[in-house]
């Protein structure tokens, strides 16, 4: 396994971070503590949830992802050998059961209450804002649209403040942002400059994949210059970059199978990209999961590269990544093709 460390501090988390939001629906509780203990034994000391967990968002499985986690901490007693990271969910229509007070100081309060008591934990390392309050474009939304109805009112210093107090507590160690834009991502960063007793963001939490590079157009240099590493998420598009749908195929159990409103890798700009990294992979003799992955793992921006698996045979497909060295071959066929389809996936 290969090792970074959280920007701004001495914690070593492994590049590869083991993504959770199957278990609790498309994983049972004993899948996902399998999971656990072979990503573990492979060097993965990082653990990515959410209160919203597992996706599809709904009331009856609300949260039962951190209580998979919970009992297998309990389990084995391996708290401290893994750095966690949760999410608060922010204010959606989809996510109206669990609150509607967005990141008010009360709710980033229960939420981090909640999430300790079913994680059966004392502290979460990383505690990240899962998407903003205000309306902008994130979760596969391309440019940005103002909307008039936003009546959004900047509480960016409240909402550091409460994060801060909770640090002091010892609940959180350090916090994070998640489907931000450069705006947002230098309003966390300038609020905390400003206030030097206010949490700084670390890393920021955003899709990056060879369907969706959009990161690298204002937020990579940000991530840069101002050290907040990316925690990429969907580096295969929710499977689609395993090359699994192709020829229209819908494998038994596969997520957008079960899910077929989940379009946002799946267009037909997207199918055609996808088509022609398997064909340079194939060419290469990787599988296009590996090849995607491997490209991934060696952005000089990315902190983790978060992955999820619904079997143990995707699991350690995925983790095998990190010890591919991409040529330079591929890496300039990557770029040919990216050139010809640019970032088809919002």
């Amino acid at each position: 396994m290969i090792y970074t460390k959280l920007p701004h501090t001495d914690i070593e988390v492994s590049k590869i971070c083991l993504g959770t939001m199957t278990w609790g629906n498309q994983n049972t509780e004993a899948e996902g503590h399998e999971q656990m203990d072979y990503a573990l034994d492979q060097g993965v000391n990082f653990f990515d949830t959410a209160e919203l967990y597992p996706i599809p968002a709904h009331p009856d499985r609300h949260s039962d992802t951190e209580k998979i986690i919970g009992t297998w901490f309990k389990k084995n007693g391996n708290r401290d050998k893994v750095i966690l990271a949760s999410k608060i969910a922010g204010k959606a229509e989809f996510a109206k059961f669990i609150r509607t007070t967005g990141f008010s100081r009360e709710s980033i309060i229960e939420a981090v209450e909640g999430s300790l008591q079913r994680l059966q934990t004392d502290y979460i390392d990383l505690y990240q804002l899962h998407w903003p309050e205000r309306n902008t474009n994130y979760f596969g939304g391309r440019g940005y649209t103002h909307d008039i109805s936003d009546h959004w009112k900047d509480n960016i210093h409240q909402v550091l403040e409460t994060l801060r107090d909770l640090i002091r507590e010892g609940k959180i160690r350090h916090v994070g942002i998640s489907n931000e834009t450069p705006w947002g991502t230098m309003r966390y960063l300038e609020e905390s400059k400003v206030h030097a007793t206010l949490p700084r963001s670390i890393t920021i939490q955003n899709p990056y994949s060879l369907l969706n590079r959009l990161f690298e157009v204002g937020l990579s240099e940000i991530a840069i210059r101002e050290q907040i590493g990316l925690l990429a998420y969907s580096p295969l598009g929710f499977g689609v970059l395993s090359g699994k749908y192709l020829g229209d195929r819908k494998p038994d159990g596969a997520r957008i199978t079960l899910f077929p409103n989940y379009k946002r890798y799946s267009g037909e700009t997207a199918v055609a990209a996808t088509q022609k990294y398997y064909e340079l992979a194939q060419k290469n003799d990787l599988s296009l999961a590996q090849m995607s992955l491997a490209f991934v793992n060696s952005r000089s921006f990315v902190t983790s590269n978060i992955i999820g698996a619904t079997s143990m045979e995707q699991l350690k497909e995925n983790i095998g990544s990190i010890a591919i060295e991409l040529s330079d071959a591929v890496l300039e066929g990557i770029a040919d093709i990216h050139e010809q389809i640019p970032n088809p996936a919002p």
